[in-house]
């Protein structure tokens, strides 16, 4: 898949019905999307980790929170402090036709391959995690262990997590995002801080409702 905005391709991967980005989201323009400004990075501010695993996000990058709220239809005042009533789908920071996923699409792809307890271990890469053999990369989808930024600026955990927004909020200053962890085989959605920085997986656009 090309991304039409800055030319960049990612591999995908056809999981059941779902077809998915296989590669972390890479995208930075913060001109063209001003969310963006201030809230991606590099892990460890190194932009050579960037070409290998994409970028890391606050969730309110990860929904374009500026473009939901100058939208003319119907406004959104989203992200850190606030709860806001996002629409059924959400581009967000996605290349056009592909869209942040729900919860409902992360749990459809953890029965996909198995179910949540067992779903880890499929679906993280066979690289890259402290514990070798981790993961078996079954289907594809390739999780890198890239760890994450937390809200205090700091970069943790790279070769132990990988974690994934979705549109999903807790409350106001927390999301849900999708965890992997090195030595569980289980994979689930739990809240986290909306300000630390995650990478961003993109779902293909599909015709019907979403959950």
């Amino acid at each position: 898949m090309a991304d039409s905005r800055d030319g960049q391709t990612y591999k995908t991967v056809k999981i059941g019905e779902q077809t998915w980005m296989a590669e972390n989201l890479n995208y930075a323009d913060s001109t063209k999307t001003p969310s963006l400004l201030k809230r991606s990075w590099c892990y460890n501010n190194n932009v050579e980790n960037c070409a290998v695993a994409g970028r890391l996000y606050t969730w309110s990058a990860a929904i374009d929170s500026v473009k939901l709220a100058t939208d003319a239809d119907n406004p959104q005042d989203c992200g850190y402090g606030k709860i806001c009533t996002l629409p059924a789908k959400v581009q967000g920071i996605c290349p056009e036709g592909w869209h942040l996923p729900t919860r409902a699409e992360w749990n459809t792809l953890f029965a996909e391959v198995g179910g949540g307890l067992t779903a880890g271990k499929v679906l993280k890469s066979q690289t890259g995690w402290y514990n070798k053999g981790s993961g078996t990369d079954g289907v594809g989808f390739s999780a890198l262990s890239v760890g994450y930024r937390d809200i205090n600026g700091i970069f943790r955990d790279d070769g132990i997590y990988a974690n994934f927004w979705s549109t999903v909020e807790f409350k106001d200053n927390f999301a849900y995002r999708m965890c992997f962890y090195d030595d569980d085989e289980s994979a689930g959605l739990y809240d986290f801080n909306k300000i630390n920085g995650v990478s961003v997986r993109c779902v293909k656009d599909e015709p019907g409702p979403l959950e």
